[in-house]
């Protein structure tokens, strides 16, 4: 049982984890200053699962990244590309409704469960 749970908490997780990288990437941010960005707004995700995240999102043409040498340590920034930005705003309306529905199935469920 724990195994099904964990596994799909990783996949919920997944595409949850796509979309708050998306809605950071609307300005400029390199690795280190996403992870810690995320993490001030409460989303913990891993360098380990970030660049491949990045670089699947660079492979789609939704982000774009360049190279800043311009300090004694070059960084790699990514920022989204125009389709990214469109593929962002419908994604995040797509989440925003699935999530209102599912929010209100839950809510029901769990208040014929609170009168039994």
């Amino acid at each position: 049982m724990e195994q099904i749970i964990d596994s799909l908490s990783t996949e919920l997780r997944r595409g949850n984890l796509t979309l708050a990288v998306l809605s950071q990437l609307r300005t400029p941010q390199y690795g280190y200053s996403l992870v810690q960005l995320l993490a001030e707004l409460g989303v913990v995700i891993e360098q380990s699962t970030l660049y491949p995240l990045l670089r699947r999102l660079e492979k789609q043409k939704l982000v774009t990244s360049y190279w800043d040498t311009s300090s004694t340590r070059p960084r790699k920034y990514y920022e989204l590309s125009r389709d990214g930005e469109v593929v962002f705003q419908q994604i995040k309306a797509e989440w925003m409704k699935n999530t209102r529905k599912l929010y209100e199935v839950l809510k029901e469920e769990n208040d014929e469960h609170e009168f039994n």
